[in-house]
């Protein structure tokens, strides 16, 4: 008869912590997507630059001194994307008037971002971010692309997307640092949080 094995090392306190500390070090590995320095109120705003919906070179070197409010979104033609960037669309005379420019960033390919700018009317430049390299440098997640399938113009159109980002808005003020972080945006009210986080800001 075999002797029984002695199992019970097993189940000492040693060894669980260390099975954790594995399953930690696993998961902190696995979410490889998100940069772990994300960008914080009083942080200097990384400078960067995209083609925009019209086929144009973007700067944001090109538009400081000013407020500029920057906003990170999942996919073009989306229902939350389509609610956040009209918000937008709808309030930005109010923005302007407080001297604050908008720009809306995401992993879309230009067309893509050519067919949400003129379906939804939109006012202000869509950058296409399309390795990430824009939200990471912000600290914003960051995950794989997907493709999608809308009717445009009575046809059926595929949009592409290489990468989709996390819906993040940011406020750079005219120092060129962070002013504002929402990494839990309310797409439909989205511009409406931004203007009374201004208004506050410039009551200070």
């Amino acid at each position: 008869m075999k002797p029984e094995k002695n199992t019970s090392s097993f189940r000492t306190p040693a060894f669980i912590l260390m099975i954790f500390a594995i399953f930690l070090l696993s998961m902190t590995m696995f979410d490889n997507h998100a940069d772990p320095d994300r960008l914080t109120v009083g942080d200097p705003a990384p400078e960067f630059e995209a083609m925009t919906d019209e086929g144009e070179m973007w700067r944001s070197s090109d538009h400081e001194g000013g407020l500029l409010v920057v906003f990170f979104f999942p996919a073009a033609m989306t229902g939350g994307c389509t609610a956040q960037a009209c918000s937008f669309r709808d309030n930005r005379s109010e923005l302007v008037d407080m001297g604050a420019e908008v720009v809306g960033i995401s992993g879309d390919q230009i067309r893509n971002l050519q067919i949400f700018r003129g379906t939804n009317n939109l006012n202000f430049p869509l950058l296409s971010d399309a390795d990430g390299s824009i939200a990471r440098s912000f600290g914003v997640p960051v995950r794989d692309g997907g493709t999608i399938t809308r009717e445009v113009d009575g046809e059926q159109v595929e949009l592409t997307r290489t990468v989709t980002t996390a819906r993040w808005t940011f406020i750079i003020d005219e120092e060129g640092k962070i002013a504002y972080v929402d990494t839990e945006v309310d797409a439909a009210v989205d511009s409406e949080a931004v203007i009374a986080a201004i208004r506050e800001m410039q009551v200070q």
